[in-house]
C-alpha cells in the first residue's frame, strides 16, 4: 500500500499544509549484462490494480487541491483562447470524383461534420458523418479515417472510443444512410477501396503491442471472421499499411522499420489476383513510391544518399536494378515528398531549415521555386487530387501569420487565397508580434538553430518569462507555425521558441542521424546550448526560463533536468518517454521492437550502456530539480502512463527543495490527449496557467 501523509480530503486552503501522496515501495532488480538497477516503482505497471488506480487518483486530488486557486484563471484563459477561435466553421472544399469535400464545425460542438455536395459547390449538402452525434456516450471519440468507394456508394470509416488506437472499421451505405452490420476490429485505421466497390483491403493491428503486421481482404456483405490474409509481416521491426495510389490504379502494400522500406502493388481492378513485390528489403535501403502513367517514381537514399533523391522505374520492371535518376542527391536540400500532376512534378524539399515547394514541369520547360519571405513557417502541400489540374493547393503559416490555404496557379503564377484563418480578437494585429530565426553554438561548434516569436516592445534584459518547445527525435521536425492559443502566452509576455536540436530532420537527413542511437546526447545538450543562448542574449534568465516537451520531447527535457537543472524555473513534461531502458528490454510493450532502429537494441550491451547514461528514470538525483507539471493519459497507447508515474513517484523521493511537482493523469485519454478541440483548450490552459502562477501572473 502507499500512504497520503494527510487527510484524503486535501481541503485546506493552505498548501504548505497539503503533502503528496507518497507511493509505495515494492523493489525488484533488474540485472542486465554487468548492471543491476532497482525499481521501486515497477508495480505501477500493473493497470488492473486497484492500488495503482488509487495512487493516480490521490495524484490528480493532491494537483488539483494544490491548483485550486488558480481555476478561475484556467476558466478565463479556456474561454480566452475558446473566444478567438471562429466555431462555425469549414474547410475549403476539395473535388474527388464527382463531389466537393468539405469539413464543418458548428458552435458549441467539440466535433466535426463531414459533408460532400455533387458536382456543385451549389449543391445541397449530403451528411457523411456527423462526430458530434457519434461521440455521444463516450468520453473520448476520434474518427480517423474515411474512404469513399469508386462508385460514391459506400463510406468505410474508423473510429477509435478508448484512445489506444485500436480502430474499429465500419461501412455506411451513402444512399440510404444505413450503417452495415458487419464491422472489423483492432484495426490501424488504415483501409483502401478495390475498384470493384465490394473489396476492402484494410491494415489489423496486434491488440498488445500495437504494431500493424496483417493486411487483410475484406469482402462486402461477408462476415469479417472470414476475411482472407493477404499479407503477414513476421519481422517484429517492421510495420505494415496498405494504400492507394493517387492513380487510382493500384493497392500497395508497404513496409517500413526506421531504415528500411519494402512495398507491394496490386492492380485495383483485379483484387482477387496476387501483389507483386516492388524491389526485396535490403538493410539501410529507404524508399517510397508513387505512380504515374506507365512508371513509379521513387524517393530513396539509394547510393547513400541521406537527403534522398529521385528515380523511376517502369510499371513493368520494378526491381532495384531498373531504377534510373530524376532529381540527383544534393547534399545540401532534403526532399521530403512530391505531388504529381499531369504537366508538373512538385517537389517538397527542406533546405537551410525551410521548406522548399520546386514546381517542375515535365518537359523541362519551367522550373522554379514558389517563395517564402520569412525564415519562421512551414509550408506543405495538401488535398492535391486531380491529375489534370494545373492548381497546387498549399497550406503556408508562420509565427505571425495565422494559417492559410493557398491554390497556386502553376502556368500562370497566379495565387488565391482560398482561406485564412481568423483570429475572433479586435485587437490581435499580426504585425505586433515578431518573429526571428537565432543560432546558437552547441558545445561540439555545431551551429543550432532557434525559432522564435515575441510581442513587440520586450527588451533583452532578463526579465522576460519563455518557452522553450523541443523534441529531436524520429526525425521528426518542428517548424514555426501559427498558434491562436499561444497568443494567450505573447499576449502577457511571454517568448515562444522551438529549439530545433539534432535528431530532427531541420537540417536535414545528417541532422537526424546526429541526434539518435550513440549520438543522442546531442539532442539533450543542442537544447541545454539552446538555453544558456538564450539567456546570454538577455531574452529571458534561469529565473524566468521553461521547457516543454511532449512523448520523446519528454525524455528530452526528463534527460535536461538531470543534466541543467539549475537552467529552469519549470518544466512541462507531457506523456514523457522517461523509463527508456526497461521499455525498450519489454518487447511486449507496443511499439517497442519497431525502436530499436532509433534508440538502439539493449539487448546490445553498447547499448544498454548509453542508454542507460541519459534515461531520466535511471538517472533522478538528489538535486534541487525545477517547478515541474507532468501530464499522461491512461489508455496512452504510445508511452504506458506509468513511465511518467513511476518518474514522478521516483523524484518525490530523490528531489530536494520545495518546488512544484505535479502528476495530472487523463483517466479517459491516450497519447494525444483529450479528444474534441474544446477539451483539448483546457488542457492547454491547465499547462499554461501553471506556468503564468510560476510567473506570479494572474490577469
Amino acid at each position: 500500500m502507499f500512504a497520503l501523509v494527510c487527510n484524503n480530503t486535501m481541503t485546506t486552503t493552505s498548501k504548505n499544509s497539503i503533502f503528496p501522496p507518497i507511493a509505495k515501495k515494492n523493489p525488484i532488480y533488474l540485472k542486465k549484462f554487468d548492471s543491476v538497477r532497482l525499481d521501486n516503482y515497477y508495480w505501477l505497471n500493473d493497470r488492473e490494480n486497484p492500488e495503482v488506480l488509487d495512487y493516480l487518483e490521490k495524484e490528480n486530488k493532491y494537483y488539483e487541491s494544490m491548483t485550486i486557486n488558480t481555476k478561475d484563471f484556467q476558466k478565463k484563459i479556456f474561454e480566452e483562447i475558446k473566444n478567438k477561435i471562429k466555431e462555425d466553421d469549414q474547410s475549403v472544399p476539395y473535388f474527388l470524383n464527382g463531389y466537393w469535400y468539405i469539413t464543418k464545425f458548428k458552435e458549441d460542438k467539440d466535433y466535426p461534420i463531414y459533408v460532400r455536395k455533387k458536382t456543385s459547390l451549389d449543391a445541397i449538402d449530403e451528411l457523411l458523418f456527423d462526430c458530434n452525434k457519434l461521440a455521444k456516450g463516450h468520453e473520448y471519440f476520434n474518427l480517423s479515417n474515411i474512404r469513399v468507394s469508386p462508385n460514391n456508394k459506400y463510406a468505410a470509416f474508423s473510429t477509435d472510443t478508448i484512445s489506444r488506437r485500436l480502430y474499429t472499421i465500419k461501412i455506411k451505405n451513402l444512399e440510404t444512410g444505413e450503417i452495415l452490420s458487419e464491422s472489423i476490429n483492432n484495426s490501424s485505421g488504415s483501409f483502401v477501396w478495390a475498384n470493384d466497390n465490394s473489396t476492402l483491403f484494410y491494415t489489423m493491428r496486434d491488440s498488445k503491442t500495437l504494431r500493424n503486421n496483417k493486411i487483410y481482404k475484406h469482402t462486402l456483405g461477408f462476415n469479417s471472421k472470414k476475411d482472407k490474409l493477404v499479407y503477414h509481416e513476421k519481422d517484429k521491426t517492421f510495420y505494415t499499411n496498405v494504400s492507394k495510389s493517387k492513380s487510382n490504379k493500384y493497392i500497395i502494400i508497404s513496409s517500413y522499420s526506421t531504415l528500411t522500406s519494402e512495398f507491394q502493388f496490386l492492380d485495383a481492378n483485379l483484387p482477387n489476383d496476387n501483389f507483386k513485390l516492388f524491389s526485396k528489403r535490403k538493410r539501410g535501403l529507404e524508399y517510397s513510391i508513387s505512380h504515374f502513367e506507365k512508371d513509379f517514381f521513387i524517393i530513396t537514399n539509394r547510393d547513400n544518399c541521406k537527403n534522398y533523391k529521385l528515380m523511376k522505374t517502369s510499371v513493368d520492371n520494378t526491381d532495384y536494378k531498373n531504377w534510373k535518376a530524376v532529381i540527383e542527391h544534393r547534399e545540401d536540400v532534403l526532399i521530403e515528398g512530391i505531388d504529381i500532376f499531369k504537366n508538373y512534378l512538385v517537389v517538397s524539399e527542406r533546405s537551410n531549415g525551410l521548406n522548399q515547394i520546386n514546381i517542375k514541369k515535365w518537359d523541362d520547360s519551367k522550373n522554379y521555386y514558389i517563395n517564402f519571405d520569412t525564415d519562421t513557417f512551414t509550408s506543405y502541400t495538401t488535398s492535391n487530387f486531380d491529375f489534370n489540374s494545373n492548381i497546387l493547393r498549399y497550406g503556408f503559416s508562420s509565427f505571425n501569420q495565422p494559417s492559410m490555404i493557398i491554390d497556386f496557379n502553376m502556368k500562370t503564377g497566379e495565387k488565391i487565397i482560398r482561406k485564412e484563418q481568423q483570429v475572433l480578437d479586435i485587437n490581435f494585429i499580426k504585425e505586433n508580434y515578431t518573429s526571428e530565426r537565432i543560432w546558437a553554438k552547441a558545445e561540439d561548434g555545431t551551429q543550432i538553430p532557434i525559432s522564435l516569436v515575441y510581442k513587440k516592445g520586450i527588451k533583452k534584459d532578463g526579465k522576460n518569462p519563455l518557452l522553450l518547445y523541443g523534441y529531436g527525435s524520429y526525425g521528426n521536425t518542428i517548424d514555426a507555425y501559427f498558434s491562436i492559443g499561444r497568443l494567450s502566452l505573447l499576449d502577457r509576455g511571454f517568448v515562444f521558441a522551438i529549439a530545433h536540436v539534432r535528431g530532427s530532420e531541420y537540417m536535414g537527413r545528417k541532422w537526424y542521424e546526429n541526434g539518435k542511437l550513440l549520438n543522442k546526447m546531442n539532442t539533450f545538450l543542442d537544447f541545454i546550448s539552446c538555453t544558456k543562448y538564450l539567456i546570454s542574449e538577455g531574452y529571458t534568465s534561469s529565473d524566468h526560463s521553461y521547457a516543454y516537451g511532449g512523448s520523446a520531447g519528454g525524455l528530452l527535457v526528463g534527460t535536461v533536468i538531470n543534466l541543467a537543472p539549475e537552467l529552469y524555473n519549470g518544466v512541462i513534461s507531457a506523456v514523457p518517454f522517461v523509463d527508456l531502458v526497461t521499455t525498450m528490454l519489454d518487447e511486449t510493450i507496443p511499439l517497442t521492437t519497431g525502436e530499436y532502429d532509433e534508440w538502439g537494441n539493449p539487448n546490445q550491451k553498447k547499448y544498454f550502456d548509453y542508454m542507460l547514461s541519459y534515461s531520466p528514470y535511471d538517472n533522478v538525483k538528489k538535486i534541487e530539480y525545477p517547478n515541474l507539471m507532468v501530464t499522461t493519459g491512461f489508455h496512452d497507447s504510445q508511452v504506458q502512463y506509468w513511465e511518467p508515474a513511476k518518474w514522478v513517484a521516483k523524484l518525490r523521493e530523490f528531489k530536494k527543495g520545495n518546488n512544484l511537482l505535479f502528476l495530472n493523469t487523463n483517466m479517459d485519454s491516450g497519447h494525444g490527449g483529450a479528444s474534441g478541440r474544446f477539451e483539448a483548450i483546457k488542457e492547454i490552459a491547465k499547462e499554461y496557467v501553471f506556468l503564468f502562477d510560476l510567473e506570479k501572473i494572474y490577469k
